[in-house]
């Protein structure tokens, strides 16, 4: 089964859920189309919305709430 990837388009802090309060946007397992968010990244105050930009099954995030991530980053595998 081939992998997908799904990267962070810029450097900052990556946010699984949209509030401290709010369930994740996506938790392992869970399948995804190109559309979903799966995530923000917060940079200087200003969140942007992570789309998974594939779709398949079975996400895995390789990367924790606010973890400080690059550009370029891997921050999930998508099975196909």
């Amino acid at each position: 089964m081939s992998k997908q990837e799904i990267r962070s388009p810029l450097p900052g802090i990556f946010y699984r859920k949209p509030s401290p309060d709010s369930p994740a946007f996506k938790n392992d397992g869970d399948a995804v189309g190109p559309d979903d968010v799966v995530g923000l990244i917060e940079v200087m105050k200003s969140f942007h919305e992570v789309r998974a930009g594939v779709s398949g099954k079975n996400i895995r995030f390789v990367v924790d709430s606010e973890d400080a991530i690059m550009a370029g980053d891997l921050i999930a595998e998508v099975d196909e």
